[in-house]
Order: structure tokens, then sequence, then C-alpha cells
């Protein structure tokens, strides 16, 4: 099933009667031939001087542009390989922003602007898109994307939703598109090494993992209906979300002063930091335990929702997850897990790997062992070795070119999306649950497989 179709505005189908870029190339060839005597042309624009031809860089466009979305979007303007074609945004300024970051860039007035993502993916000449919306758009921009094509880098997590996950994995599948998703840390030396150590058995039996993340935010109230600003389109933004009464805190573009945008802790819009933030560590920790394509059979947690607020989403929580490989995974927000009886040295935050003859610890920027020597492993021709990237955006644009696999394709992107879902229900309901990574179903417990699933508003279907 396809996202709901909207009528292509002039705009669209013009981009759409664009000849591919190796049709114009050749065209034009064919008729400077006809018409003209032989021209020099410059090396640029076959390649020759070390730049990348044309025909051969990929068309990029990026949808969502808050600091996310903004951040990857210079990444892939830093690419020779790339050309960023276009932006699209319902935020009249942040689309504005974005524009003249791209054309400063490539100092011409070229790059197209788009409110609607649906009329952007109509173009013909667009290879690949950024996708850094709001969590609650993704498995629709997603399924849209696959049906037109196009390759993607997909922020994290997939959405608020498992079905509409599930929905959006099988268009990427069918569609034998590139996807990339944004768990930028797959491409992280420490977190490789920490996940080798781990898989090649250098601490021993794997027996428990600890993962701590933030935890959301809890300091929003209601706020009172507002006008809608006349630069958001606010019924686009909601999308499938349930219809709300308008107020600056409900979706600001942007981040105040180091903190989160508020809707990462609105659960119309987001699971919040238990998957938002945790499906960055929880992806670690799957890749470690050799669980990327399963996920556990049991599991079991608590967790604290705030009541009576904008923010509803866990502001603590801990979740007991248990593995038929007999490895206990507990997803803690970062307070819970500082405190937790069997973590290390205090860390917290992060990700620790206990042994039966030793552990590893790693976060962003840092990695700790015991032994010390474990660092400086050097494993042998039978060890493990896991997908070795050193840049995220450059490997997914390596693999649209066919040089390499995508760091973190659909597969394992479902699963540990799944494993986000399954900590925030885990959470709510706080009981023992039988999970089967087979069927991807609860066992016996109809309301948490009801859980799985929520209604998007009409029009809107995955």
């Amino acid at each position: 099933m396809n996202t709901v179709a909207a009528k292509p505005s002039p705009r669209a189908s013009t981009a759409c009667g664009f000849l591919n870029r190796r049709q114009f190339l050749r065209s034009a060839a064919l008729a400077a031939g006809a018409l003209a005597a032989p021209s020099i042309v410059p090396a640029s624009a076959l390649g020759a001087d070390g730049t990348t031809a044309p025909s051969n860089r990929v068309n990029l466009a990026s949808i969502g542009l808050g600091i996310q979305g903004t951040g990857n979007m210079r990444a892939f303007l830093g690419k020779p390989e790339v050309h960023v074609m276009a932006v699209c945004d319902v935020h009249e300024t942040q689309r504005a922003k974005a524009k003249k970051i791209v054309d400063d860039h490539y100092r011409s007035q070229d790059c197209a602007v788009y409110r609607d993502f649906r009329e952007l993916m109509a173009r013909k000449d667009l290879d690949a898109v950024v996708i850094c919306t709001p969590d609650h758009w993704h498995p629709l921009i997603v399924i849209e994307a696959a049906r037109q094509g196009k390759h993607m880098y997909c922020e994290k997590p997939m959405g608020w939703s498992f079905r509409a996950a599930q929905a959006a994995g099988r268009a990427v599948r069918q569609s034998k598109v590139v996807f990339q998703f944004g768990t930028q840390q797959r491409s992280d030396r420490k977190f490789r090494l920490a996940c080798e150590l781990v898989r090649n058995g250098k601490i021993g039996q794997l027996k428990t993992i600890l993962v701590g993340v933030p935890g959301s935010v809890s300091s929003c109230p209601i706020q009172p209906a507002e006008p809608v600003p006349k630069e958001l389109d606010y019924d686009l933004w909601l999308g499938p979300a349930p219809m709300a009464p308008y107020s600056f805190q409900r979706c600001r573009p942007y981040v105040d002063k180091g903190g989160w945008s508020n809707w990462y802790s609105i659960s119309d819009y987001c699971l919040g930091m238990i998957g938002n933030w945790g499906v960055h560590h929880l992806d670690i920790a799957q890749w470690g335990n050799n669980t990327e394509l399963s996920g556990p059979v049991e599991l079991e947690g608590t967790g604290v929702f705030p009541t009576g607020m904008l923010s509803d989403c866990a502001v603590s929580w801990q979740v007991r997850n248990r593995y038929a490989n007999g490895v206990t995974l507990v997803h803690m927000d970062d307070a819970t897990s500082q405190k937790h009886p069997q973590q290390v040295g205090g860390f917290g935050h992060g990700v620790t790997f206990l042994g039966t003859e030793g552990w590893v610890y790693v976060r962003r920027g840092h990695i700790e062992s015991n032994p010390e020597s474990l660092l400086q492993t050097s494993f042998g021709t039978s060890d493990v070795r896991l997908l070795r990237s050193e840049d995220h955006h450059g490997n997914f644009i390596d693999a649209v070119k066919g040089r390499s696999q995508a760091a973190v394709g659909i597969d394992p992107a479902i699963r540990v999306d799944t494993l986000c879902n399954l900590q925030h229900i885990a959470a709510r309901l706080r009981r023992n649950l039988r999970w089967d990574p087979v069927k991807e179903d609860f066992v016996g417990d109809a309301e948490a497989s009801r859980m799985l699933d929520r209604p998007m508003r009409a029009p809107w279907k995955a």
C-alpha cells in the first residue's frame, strides 16, 4: 500500500519533464556534433581534473531541515560526488535558510525548494533523499521514496509505530533501493572495536549488556492554542498524527539552549528518548550480541510517564530483555543506569558489555575495557570482522554507487526500531511479556500486540 498521492502541481510536473542526466549529456553531444565544429570541453565537465563529472554525481535532496536535517545536508554538501539539488520543509523559514546554504556553497541560485515531499519525490532527475523529519513522518516518507525509486538516508528511529515501520521495510525491500539508517555509531571505530571484542569472545562469554541513554523532557505544560504562523503548513506537519491545537512549543523546528525540541517527548510524534536516543545504543547492543536480525524473547520493565503535560514520554525507565542465547540486556535512562548494581566505573550513559572474563564500555568518543590490554587486541584471520565504515554519509554514497553495502541497511534498522517499540510497551505495561522474534508478535498478550500499531489520521495510511 502507498501513501496518499498528491495531485501533481505545475512545479512538480515541470520537474518531472527533465531528461535524466545521461540522456541530456548524450543528446547535447549529438547536437553539438551535428551543428558545430568540435570545441574544447572543460576538463571539469569530464572529471579529468580530479573533480567528479556531473553525470557521475548523486543528485540528492534533503527533507526536514531542523538541526539534524541541516547538519546532514551540510555533510553531503561537502562530498564532491554529491549534488544537493533541492530542499523540503513545511516551515518556510527553514526552507529559505537551507536554500541559502546550498546556493552559497555552489555559488548559484539553483537549489529548488518544496513544501510537500511528494512533489519533490516526483522529480525524475533525483537519485536520493535524506529524511530528517519528526519521527512520526519517517515511515510514510520512506514508503514514498521507495515507490519513486529513490535511495534514502533516513534518520532514526523508523517511527512511532511497529506496524508502520514494517510497511516501510517491505517497501524498501521490494524496491531494492539503497537504505541507510541514521545510526551513525556504526561508522565509528570505537563502537566497532567494542563489538568485535565481544563477538570474538575477548571478554569471555557475554552475559549482560547495560544501556543508558538520556531521559525525555518532563517540564513542558500543555500550552494554550495559538494562531498558526503563515510560514508553517501545520496540517502537513501533523500528517498522520492526531489533530491537535497549534502551539509553538508543540512543533518548534529547532533546539533551544542545547535542549531537545519538545516534540521528541510527545508520544503523538515520537516514542521519546527511550526510542529516539535509545535506538543508537540499542543498535550497538544488538550488533555486539550478534542479534541485529533478531530480538529478545522475554522482557519486563517499568517507567515514569508525566501526566497532565504536553510532554508525556518516559522520563525514566528500566527494561530487562532476555535473549535466546542467554544474554540479558538492561535498557535504562542515564540516571537509572548509573545506579545499576552491575554497572562498572559508574559509567551510566553508553553501552557496557559484561562477560565472564572482562568487560568493555563504549560511548561516543570514549572506550574502556577490563583488562585494559583488550584495546590493543590483534585480531586473527579467523576472527569476526565487522563492516568497516569511517564516514556514515560517505558510506551511503559508496553504497548508492555500488562500491559497498550500507553500514545499517533496512533489516537491522527495522529490528532495532522494533526493539525500541518493545521497550516503550514494556515500560508502560509493567508486566512480563514474551516476544516471538520470528513471528514478530507478542505471545498470548492481545493488549501488548494492539500497542504495536496506532491509527493514522485520514487520509494518511501505510
